[in-house]
């Protein structure tokens, strides 16, 4: 048994290099969520001219007259006709193109006009223009390859004219679920049965980050059927999670199937709460996790050492959310020879309280939970108003 900061360091020796797939070229309004498969270099500028940042008059900051002429009237996308000359000026939209001559915006709300002039009512003392490549020169470098294409990257990518962009592709994730005792939903619930959730939370996960998802459906505890599951999922994808079937009953086959498919396993178990029965494995450059069939040890799991494994083969270096907040109870465990990831509430005035939470087949507790608190090993307990950092989730 390892302790987590050693799985993570096994796992990133095994998965060290960002862009272990390859790229392709998508539409950009199909890239939401993607990661950026190329560094997107500016070949204009940003503003492209000279700008007024508001409506009013564009003038010259010399000029000390008591009123302007109004020359023209400037709208965001037309070019200006005129020059401005002592005693003129030009009323100007927000985003319009500043005039030559001027070089200030008088805002609208400290002038008045009066029979094609404007008079001053009030004092601006802001320049209130945005400059020619003030944001972005050619040869800027806006977006490194490898970022997480969010919303306001793709608002970026557009505003350098782009309507297509480079992506590394998905990776395609295989999912297995084991156990003679999983019932599909949707079906009939027969005594002794329970439905495969991790399925579909792992998959849901999964997609969320993501990847292609290949389900491979339940498998019984049949070794040699588990077997051929997993043989046909380790040739046709990047990374296999199988869930169940990784302790020490007698049906957890998965650790013995894994060696004998030529699978070098690099950890069994986790020093982990919960957890503990994790499995992390490769067979030639596929990544493989074998995931406790509890499904919040599945999901924490997951959250704590798959999902950054994911990220790496599109390209990304995942950094989870750390939020700085306040115990508002304390909380207490009797054995602390494993790390402790407690699901908790993060509330909008920073204090953070652990949920009713009755151990790893409590699934229930994760929708009451916005975060993770990590309690170390060794640490039996975290007082009231104790500040902690939690893991956002």
């Amino acid at each position: 048994m390892i302790p987590i900061e050693e799985a993570e360091r096994k796992i990133n020796e095994i998965n060290p290099h960002s862009g272990a797939l390859p790229t392709e070229k998508v539409p950009l309004m199909n890239s939401l969520g993607r990661v950026l498969g190329q560094d997107i270099v500016s070949t204009i500028s940003m503003p492209p001219f000279d700008k007024s940042a508001m409506d009013g008059y564009a003038v010259a900051t010399d000029d000390d007259s008591n009123k302007f002429e109004i020359m023209e009237i400037i709208a965001a996308g037309d070019v200006p006709r005129k020059t401005i000359a002592k005693g003129q000026c030009a009323k100007i939209m927000t985003g319009a193109m500043l005039p030559p001559g001027a070089d200030k915006v008088i805002k609208r709300e400290v002038t008045e006009e009066k029979e094609g002039f404007m008079l001053f009512t009030g004092e601006d003392k802001n320049i209130n223009i945005c400059y020619l490549g003030e944001d972005v020169k050619p040869g800027d470098v806006v977006l490194k390859a490898g970022c997480l294409i969010r919303p306001s990257e793709v608002g970026v990518i557009a505003s350098m004219g782009l309507n297509t962009v480079r992506v590394y592709k998905k990776p395609r994730v295989g999912i297995i679920t084991t156990g003679s005792e999983i019932a599909a939903p949707g079906q009939p619930l027969a005594k002794g049965q329970v439905y495969n959730s991790n399925a579909y939370s792992i998959a849901a996960q999964a997609t969320r980050t993501g990847a292609d998802i290949i389900i491979a459906g339940i498998v019984h505890d049949d070794k040699e059927h588990i077997k051929e599951k997993i043989a046909g999922l380790l040739k046709q994808t990047q990374m296999v999670l199988i869930s169940g079937g990784v302790s020490v009953g007698d049906y957890d086959f998965v650790p013995g199937i894994l060696k004998e498919l030529g699978v070098r396993l690099h950890f069994e178990e986790i020093a982990v709460q919960p957890g503990k029965p994790t499995v992390f494995g490769t067979w030639n450059n596929v990544l493989v996790f074998g995931l406790p069939g509890n499904p919040v040890s599945t999901y924490i799991i997951f959250e704590v050492l798959v999902k950054k494994a994911l990220y790496r083969l599109m390209g990304h270096e995942y950094t989870p959310l750390f939020l700085k907040g306040v115990m508002k109870k304390e909380f207490h465990r009797k054995r602390a020879e494993r790390t402790f990831f407690v699901p908790v509430k993060y509330d909008n005035e920073g204090f953070v309280e652990p949920v009713e939470y009755h151990g790893s087949a409590h699934l229930a507790a994760l929708p009451q939970a916005n975060a993770l608190l990590t309690v170390p090993m060794g640490v039996h307990e975290i007082t009231e108003g104790s500040v902690v950092y939690v893991r956002q989730i």
